[in-house]
């Protein structure tokens, strides 16, 4: 089983709260997209509807949102690892703080969401943690990731959608 985790008070790390002159470490892996499948467990033409999905999310709401997966965890616990990835990666507006991250580890059997300090107030621990155990962990114990982060990334972007563009879809 898919040892649970999701986003809490750590999560306001993501994004500028290193002390002055703190470098964060450079990222495990490289940011060449809105998706990064450096588990190579996403099919190329899944990975362009997500692209897709994930420029609308930001075209709409200025929200960022990016899928991971990692062959590795490199020995650190996800929380750690998805907290330096994102920082380093830069993700969300620096002032808003709302960057937002579904990370796999399919190696590790672990997943996570990082939410940034600012969409706290929209994606609450428990509502990651709803995502996580409803939408994409099923899926997962099944052994469709693809399917598991395609639901998981649906309920993200409807958590972060205003709902006055909810009511006119």
């Amino acid at each position: 089983m898919l040892r649970l985790t999701f986003a809490c008070a750590a999560a306001s790390l993501i994004m500028g709260c290193a002390a002055k002159g703190d470098a964060p470490p450079p990222p495990a892996l490289e940011l060449t997209g809105r998706v990064v499948d450096a588990a190579d467990i996403i099919a190329t033409p899944v990975e362009a509807q997500l692209t897709s999905q994930l420029e609308q999310l930001e075209a709409d709401t200025g929200v960022q949102l990016v899928v991971a997966t990692t062959p590795s965890l490199e020995g650190k616990d996800i929380l750690v690892y998805s907290v330096d990835l994102a920082r380093a990666w830069g993700i969300g507006d620096a002032k808003r703080n709302d960057g937002l991250m579904l990370l796999v580890a399919p190696n590790e059997r672990e997943v996570r969401i990082e939410v940034g300090y600012g969409l706290e107030s929209t994606v609450k621990d428990e509502e990651a943690d709803e995502i996580l155990q409803q939408a994409v962990l099923p899926e997962f114990r099944k052994g469709s990731f693809e399917r598991g982060i395609m639901q998981g990334v649906d309920r993200l972007i409807l958590e972060v959608t205003p709902a006055e563009m909810k009511e006119a879809a």
